[in-house]
């Protein structure tokens, strides 16, 4: 995992790169290299995985020196790619940048297809004079990109466009549409003006001033591939080993890996099936608590792991170092991110490096490909689990702003409702989200992230299933919870999901609360609010109306972005 950046155009300069690569210099503190050429430039922080040697560092030429490519991400499929790519072609490095630009040069677009890993890559040819790049099916990896007079930016991250001196101004819609429907913007969009996305599941070709951009991964047509007779002893029995092998291909490192543990059923999951890999009880296990009973999950994985006999390392969130954290982590995310859960989050990567940890796993993926979230048995769109009225206060908008609010309308290609939400929050809501606020976290401490369950070919053989499989007779991730029964006790495998983590709603109305009334404060006489609203909305919460805290964590995450 590393950062990329790129100018192509009449304005392309090295200045604007090194600002850039700057800006996200903690993505790949392990070299930073650069191409410049008259009307392009590529730059890359690299964080050294696999291949530690120079001669994987980046930008990597192809032999015949016609294609350039800066890679963020893991292919973890590269020795199976470099054996079928081996007849044709000698390698000189170990790493899976060679084989993915190989790739490239053999099948052209259709490589993406053969992939399995997690990548936004950019590729120039200086034969064509054209930029190609790609995302990969989920978005894991992140490509934020703009054109200012005629140039053409991309970056990892939102801050390193910015750091070329772009100006900088909010996307009001988007702003608007986060306070009133709680979205964070479709797959294409960011929170600022002119900053746009690569979606996952698409490429892009830029030349002589035109973008072109294409969509490469078809999830609704690849799940058709997939037998809905299938007994479900004999799903259970693929889904297994298809998980076996995902968390194989995501030990491929030349770096220490461990993995984050919560007293949930995913990464419980995740726990059980490292330990069936050889030498797996010696894998660190990494996790956090906020010494409130009522929300840490401690206890839960320390019983896990009393079973195990993995090393555990605990990393306790203090309330009285929160602000400064979450000041910090606004600043990396760049956007709106998930509030104090994010923040103690962060501080897992914190530790893994002081251990010498480069490489973390997490159970991220299941809740959506298995139906996991409470809403999905319920009659409602909701997108936010645990609440039990509306957590949004479009009240305290002003009438102008509000009016920029567009509710969002997501595809739904499925004739079954639970199958669109599922497709939603995959493509559109959950996982997005997820994915961006867990790369930034990970890359703030130099460290990569890898989710296992967001394998492609598990999320397209379980969402492929039959419901009956999924929820059954009111029991949810059904066949998961079978799956690793064999493995944990019934009190975790059949454990009700938690929606909440830390105790960031009394955390907000007590200890933190006069930093929270000097973020709400900094708003006083922005145009997007009515102040008044506003403070009585905040006196309530104070006073107890705090069935959820996320419109008040809206309004501190807003004060930190835009009013600094």
């Amino acid at each position: 995992m590393c950062g990329i950046t790129g100018i192509i155009g009449d304005k392309a300069s090295q200045e604007h790169l090194d600002a850039m690569l700057q800006a996200q210099a903690h993505r790949g503190p392990d070299d930073t290299g650069k191409y410049i050429e008259k009307g392009i430039c590529l730059g890359h922080n690299r964080l050294a995985i696999i291949d530690l040697s120079a001669a994987a560092n980046q930008p990597f030429f192809s032999q015949d020196k016609r294609y350039t490519i800066v890679f963020n991400g893991e292919i973890y499929n590269y020795l199976e790619l470099k054996k079928e790519l081996e007849a044709t072609y000698s390698f000189t490095t170990n790493s899976d940048t060679e084989v993915l630009l190989t790739a490239y040069q053999k099948w052209g677009t259709a490589c993406l297809s053969k992939l399995n890993g997690m990548f936004a890559f950019a590729i120039w040819d200086t034969e064509e004079q054209q930029l190609f790049a790609a995302r990969d099916r989920f978005g894991v990896k992140p490509f934020y990109y703009t054109i200012v007079d005629d140039t053409f930016y991309f970056a990892s991250e939102i801050k390193s466009l910015f750091a070329t001196g772009i100006s900088k101004s909010p996307n009001e819609s988007v702003w608007a549409s986060y306070f009133a429907y709680g979205s964070y913007g479709m797959p294409y969009e960011t929170f600022w003006e002119r900053i746009h996305q690569l979606p996952g599941s698409h490429f892009l070709y830029y030349k002589k001033e035109k973008l072109d951009i294409h969509r490469w991964y078809n999830f609704e047509e690849a799940i058709k591939k997939y037998d809905l007779q299938l007994s479900f002893e004999t799903v259970k029995a693929r889904y297994l080993q298809l998980l076996d092998d995902s968390i194989k291909l995501r030990f491929r490192a030349d770096v220490p890996i461990g993995f984050n543990v919560s007293g949930g059923l995913d990464s419980s999951a995740l726990l059980a099936l490292v330990n069936r890999l050889d030498n797996g009880e010696n894998i660190e296990a990494f996790t956090f608590y906020t010494g409130d009973d009522r929300y840490d999950e401690l206890p839960w994985v320390e019983g896990l792991i009393k079973h195990t006999e993995n090393p555990l390392i605990k990393v306790k969130l203090e309330v009285t170092h929160l602000a400064q954290l979450a000041e910090e982590m606004s600043m990396q995310q760049d956007e709106p991110y998930g509030g104090v859960p994010t923040v103690a989050y962060g501080e897992l990567f914190k530790e893994a490096k002081t251990k010498g940890v480069k490489v973390l796993l997490d159970g991220q993926g299941m809740d959506e490909q298995w139906a996991g979230y409470d809403y999905y048995t319920k009659k409602t769109n909701s997108v936010i689990q645990g609440v039990s009225k509306s957590p949004f206060r479009t009240e305290v908008l002003s009438s102008e702003f509000f009016a920029k609010a567009k509710k969002p309308e997501y595809p739904t290609p499925f004739k079954d409702r639970i199958l669109n939400l599922q497709y939603r929050d995959l493509f559109y809501t959950k996982i997005p989200r997820a994915l961006r606020f867990n790369d930034r976290v990970s890359m703030q401490a130099s460290t990569e992230l890898r989710e296992p369950f967001l394998d492609y070919r598990l999320v397209e053989f379980a969402f492929a299933q039959p419901l009956v499989y999924k929820i059954n007779k009111g029991v949810q991730k059904y066949v998961l919870r079978s799956i690793v029964s064999e493995y944990l006790s019934d009190s975790i495998t059949y454990a009700p999901k938690r929606p909440l983590q830390t105790p960031q709603r009394e955390w907000l109305a007590e200890d933190l609360k006069e930093w929270v009334n000097t973020a709400i404060e900094a708003l006083k006489g922005h145009s997007w609010f009515d102040h008044k609203k506003l403070k009585e909305e905040w006196t309530a919460y104070i006073n107890g109306d705090q069935d959820s805290s996320f419109h008040i964590w809206q309004w501190v995450n807003t004060s930190l972005l835009i009013q600094k």
